[in-house]
């Protein structure tokens, strides 16, 4: 029996609407099946470096930023100067990205944001003090 809903104003069944529901399911399980099967970008991994992240023209690349970084922090600083040193010339780019021995790292206005994997939910690692300085979260006080 063909549900009322599902008649044309000529109590004739609508094939038209049911096929277009089967063929949207149809695409958008294609869709996640290809999604699935896209590998994952994966930050580079060498002790010490820290990278910076780019897409010229959609594709990803690492740049070698510095060497010898003893941790996270001073990787994040380093890619923070550049950021503040493009807007300083008179740039546009707001956001940096880098990565650190497997950790990809997001810095903006907001702070530095830190996420292992580059499509994952990124969490805060430093934020402003609001005297130019970043803290971990918590550090500074407000007034």
């Amino acid at each position: 029996m063909i549900h009322p809903g599902r008649l044309s104003r000529h109590g004739r069944a609508r094939p038209r609407a049911a096929l277009a529901r089967l063929c949207l399911a149809a695409a958008l399980l294609s869709l996640i099946a290809v999604a699935g099967c896209t590998p994952e970008v994966e930050a580079p991994t060498d002790a010490g470096v820290c990278w910076r992240m780019i897409s010229p023209k959609g594709k990803l690349q690492f740049l070698k930023l510095t060497d010898h970084q003893p941790d996270l922090e001073h990787c994040a600083a380093n890619l923070e100067a550049v950021r503040l040193k493009f807007l300083r010339l008179g740039g546009s780019i707001d956001e940096v990205d880098g990565a650190y021995q497997g950790e990809f790292i997001f810095i903006d206005k907001r702070g530095v944001f830190v996420s292992q994997t580059l499509n994952g939910i990124p969490f805060p690692a430093l934020v402003p003090t609001g005297d130019g300085r970043l803290a971990t979260p918590g550090a500074a006080s407000r007034p």
